[in-house]
């Protein structure tokens, strides 16, 4: 009878194996399990990052994608170990390595295949570290340019990688994600004759990826995308009558950016390019509003600041479509009262052993490009206690650098302006349109100072006069404190959007900002819906309708809830529900590409039109639509320890049931010889 116990026997000592086995694999954390998902959360650890995303143009992708609609699953290994990999893997590089990475990326195709995804190491100090890095090309935009020396390099650092498309993702780590995968990796390297490995598991797929739709123009069409896009702002100083029958006065129009771009789609802060200059935009601005008697000078002060200037100057050239069409957008504004354009572009640098430095781009040789020169000149000489330098950029430049003004020109040859700076010939900026570009690389005491320069030029522009008093030149001045608040809300996560100035006008959806476009989800429109508004253009449209508004001798305690007479708007409506009603001229205008149209609920792309020079070589940029973005990472066996599992357990199986059928036929003998 004793034979015939030996399966059992075999069972349970297999079961009792794993029973006392398996807790010990968890080390002590099965006491805190009680539940699935603690179970899940034991076993899969989620990595915090920022991902590159599949953008479109009309020619193909560009950015980081899954190569096909399936979560990507790859060992993790180091950079320094690369030339070892024998399968495909997910390399973990440090910012150093980064550049020359994707360089061999682009370079070797067969070692481009390996490549399974790419994990970007975060660390504070890293720009010390670096000579520069830039993503982007080393003439932004060129295609744009009102001359034709494209090879001319504004930005000699820039790689142009991000023009390029990568079959695999990329993630930016956080600090805390980078030291989990460096933990992983080490593991990975003890690990090497073991029979587990850790692996990361990326889920970004994208649904042009799904769909097979590879351009703007096919994805529009599926649905599979959106077009980047979004809402600029404009406003006046003091407000327009738009019911008077007087006829306008010129008008000296201010611009600055509020978009930026990024390898890294989050991660566009842009602190120098351009935010420094929307910045210094809005103190020169709020100085203004409290200089008295702006009603009564020669000319219409006007200010915009542009979303999508990063992709195809999105924001400036629909604004000039809107002025020509006349919509409800812009009234109050004609494309022929625009005298001049004044424009800040990258100032948060021009600061050198006590000394800010600009220089002025100047685009015209118009009278209004010449008064605009003079009157940089005499705010100079009022601010000479502030140790403040403008000159005149070189004439070997091929022409003004990057910026909106550049449609303006392009658009009409007859709008003449300047554009300040913070260099002459090259960007000093060495991280343009990378996530480096963030608040250590911008010096406050230069936004001031452009600030303050350009509130004084924009006022003698204004009053037409040569002989604007010291005494009224001297009462226009920054605040330093709100420049300072400012650069804290808009460009770091701390105190970032929940800042107290920014909250004051509305309710943001997150704490740190990205100055990245996004995407316009739904029919344009001069009052759109505030939920498809970013966080950024809302707080701009609110502080400077506010800043800019005429007070009312009679405040509405209800709020806006019972509406808004003529002329006014309604602001910090979404911080306590009511808002308030105030009169001042503040629109929104939507920016998108001048060659869609959105018709019954899809956007269509417009054949090029020869009168729209810009248009012609417009890419129209579209994003991917995904379900959803994430990464994980966790210990997997082998393949060869699973066979093993395996075989050993048919094995077991097989002498299991030859040991039961061994033992029944014993006990069926010894029962007839019984």
């Amino acid at each position: 009878m004793a034979p015939a116990f030996l399966p059992l026997f075999y069972f349970l000592l297999f079961f009792f194996f794993f029973a006392f086995h398996l807790p010990l694999c968890f080390s002590g954390e099965s006491s805190a399990m009680e539940s699935v998902p603690d179970l899940q959360n034991t076993m899969y650890k989620v990595i915090d990052g920022d991902p590159c995303v599949r953008l479109l143009n009309l020619s193909g992708p560009i950015g980081c994608a899954n190569p096909g609609r399936d979560k990507v699953l790859a060992p993790i290994i180091g950079f320094e170990n690369v030339d070892g990999m024998s399968e495909s893997s997910a390399i973990l590089v440090s910012f150093e390595d980064f550049p020359s990475l994707f360089n061999r990326i682009s370079d070797d195709l067969s070692f481009a295949s390996k490549v399974a995804g790419v994990l970007v190491k975060s660390r504070t100090d890293v720009q010390n570290n670096l000579k520069g890095f830039s993503p982007d090309q080393k003439f932004p935009q060129a295609q744009f340019a009102p001359y034709h020396n494209f090879s001319y390099e504004w930005n000699p650092i820039g790689s142009g990688i991000m023009w390029k498309y990568y079959n695999f993702p990329v993630f930016l780590l956080t600090e805390s994600a980078t030291a989990t995968i460096e933990e992983f990796v080490i593991r990975n390297e003890n690990k090497k004759r073991a029979y587990t490995s850790n692996v990361a598991e990326f889920d970004l797929v994208m649904q042009t990826t799904k769909s097979g739709t590879h351009d703007s123009k096919s994805c529009l069409k599926e649905a599979t995308c959106l077009p980047l896009g979004g809402y600029s702002v404009w406003s006046s100083l003091p407000p327009i009558n738009v019911s008077s029958s007087k006829q306008s006065k010129p008008i000296i129009l201010a611009v600055a950016s509020m978009d930026s771009a990024s390898f890294f789609r989050d991660k566009s802060l842009g602190a120098d390019s351009p935010i420094s200059g929307l910045i210094a935009l809005l103190a020169a601005v709020d100085a203004l509003s409290h200089v008295h008697g702006l009603g009564d000078l020669s000319k219409q002060l006007v200010f915009a600041v542009f979303t999508g200037e990063a992709w195809g100057y999105l924001g400036s050239r629909r604004f000039l479509v809107e002025l020509e069409i006349n919509s409800d957008a812009v009234h109050g504004l004609t494309h022929s009262s625009i005298e001049t354009v004044v424009e800040l572009g990258s100032v948060g640098k021009g600061y050198n052993e006590g000394v800010k430095n600009f220089f002025a781009h100047k685009e015209g040789g118009s009278a209004a490009t010449d008064m605009t020169m003079t009157a940089l000149k005499r705010a100079q000489e009022s601010l000479l206690s502030e140790n403040i330098k403008v000159a005149s950029a070189s004439a070997s430049n091929p022409g003004i650098p990057p910026s909106s003004l550049m449609t303006f020109s392009k658009e009409n040859s007859a709008i003449s302006g300047v554009v300040l700076e913070d260099f002459d010939s090259v960007f000093v900026n060495k991280f343009y349109h990378s996530h480096l570009d963030d608040l250590s690389n911008v010096n406050s005491s230069a936004v001031v100072a452009a600030a303050s320069l350009v509130a004084r030029t924009l006022y003698i522009l204004a009053s037409d006069s040569k002989d604007v008093e010291d005494s009224v030149l001297a009462s226009i001045n920054v605040n330093v404190s709100l420049v300072k608040q400012l650069m804290g809300c808009l460009l770091a996560c701390d105190p970032g959007l929940s800042c107290e100035l920014v909250n004051k006008y509305i309710s943001p959806t997150s704490t740190c900002p990205s100055h990245y476009v996004g995407v316009i989800v739904d029919e344009p429109s001069s009052t759109p819906y505030p939920g498809y508004i970013n966080d950024v253009p809302r707080f701009v449209w609110n502080f400077l309708a506010d800043i800019t508004s005429i007070p009312r001798e009679h405040i509405n305690s209800s709020g806006c809830q019972q509406g808004c007479i003529r002329d006014e708007v309604c602001i910090k409506a979404e911080t306590d529900g009511k808002g308030v009603c105030i009169l001042s001229t503040t629109r929104y205008v939507p920016a998108y590409s001048t060659r869609l149209k959105y018709e019954s609920g899809v956007w269509n792309v417009l054949p090029s039109n020869s009168s729209d020079i810009m248009g012609i070589v417009d890419p129209i940029w579209t994003e991917s639509n995904w379900n959803s973005i994430g990464m994980r990472v966790y210990t997997v066996q082998n393949a060869a320890y699973d066979r093993i599992v395996l075989f050993g357990g048919i094995a077991l199986t097989i002498l299991s049931y030859l040991g039961v059928a061994f033992s029944r036929a014993l006990i069926t003998k010894a029962m007839k010889r019984d």
